[in-house]
């Protein structure tokens, strides 16, 4: 049934424009103020290394892989949190980050953080192709990806996204799959740019939504919790408009955690 919605989703983005598939838009009053996008050369389903400045893999990137390799090795892990940066920064101590919150909350689940900061979609799927989650078998995989593919058409970062989800299926069968909505980008939703981000994140989560089974795969949009009644970011929760803080952290530990402890059960 799993790999049914995944293709069934396959098909149907391909079928011209659509409500998942089109292009992602704004109001026509907004549109004429903003440029068109640059359409990015690296497929957002399709698995590649992240890239340094001078073109070679990034050390960053090809360090934290090896740590993984290293800790996935050890076991013990129930509960495996596979992203980009917002996910690696459960590491950081302090009012910037979420370590506290993690250390209390996640790590008594036996919860491993394999983010990496500024991967995109094609970043995750070259990991998991290269060993990440060989050989474990995690309760529950939390994933939380794509708002580094911003740039993407919208139907180019679900694809990326249906991709990971179909890989983790397939290499993690006994693994319940906790998928979470990107979380909302920039402060004004009037602004024409934070408008376009804003309305193509929301398609994304819309197709993601899709995939939920009820059972083996779950799907959970925190979104709004990040907002204001008027869609204005709530005050001291994301500082530079998409990392959270520790405030942050603990809206996303406090919308998630009765659903993750559901699917541990």
């Amino acid at each position: 049934m799993r790999g049914f919605v995944v293709g069934f989703l396959a098909g149907f983005l391909s079928i011209g424009a659509c409500a998942i598939g089109g292009p992602a838009t704004v109001p026509s009053t907004q549109a004429a103020a903003l440029p068109p996008e640059p359409v990015p050369s690296e497929p957002a389903d399709q698995a590649a290394p992240k890239l340094g400045k001078d073109g070679n893999v990034s050390e960053y990137f090809m360090k934290m892989h090896i740590m993984f390799l290293q800790q996935r090795a050890l076991g013990g892990i129930d509960v495996l949190f596979l992203g980009d940066s917002i996910t690696d920064d459960w590491r950081k101590p302090g009012p910037r980050g979420g370590k506290e919150i993690w250390d209390k909350v996640l790590a008594p689940l036996n919860a491993a953080n394999f983010g990496i900061r500024g991967d995109k979609t094609q970043n995750v799927l070259w990991r998991l192709d290269h060993g990440e989650v060989d050989g474990i078998s995690p309760k529950v995989v939390v994933l939380l990806i794509g708002t580094n593919n911003i740039a993407y058409p919208a139907d180019d970062i679900l694809l990326g996204e249906m991709k990971i989800v179909q890989e983790i299926q397939q290499k993690l069968p006994r693994t319940r799959l906790l998928i979470l909505g990107i979380f909302p980008r920039g402060n004004n939703p009037k602004d024409p740019i934070v408008a376009r981000m804003r309305e193509k994140i929301k398609t994304v989560n819309t197709g993601l939504a899709q995939l939920d089974d009820g059972n083996m795969t779950r799907f959970l949009d925190l979104g709004d919790k990040f907002l204001d009644e008027k869609g204005f970011l709530l005050p001291d929760v994301m500082p530079d408009e998409v990392h959270l803080n520790a405030r942050g952290y603990q809206i996303w530990a406090d919308g998630m955690l009765d659903t993750l402890n559901d699917m541990l059960r």
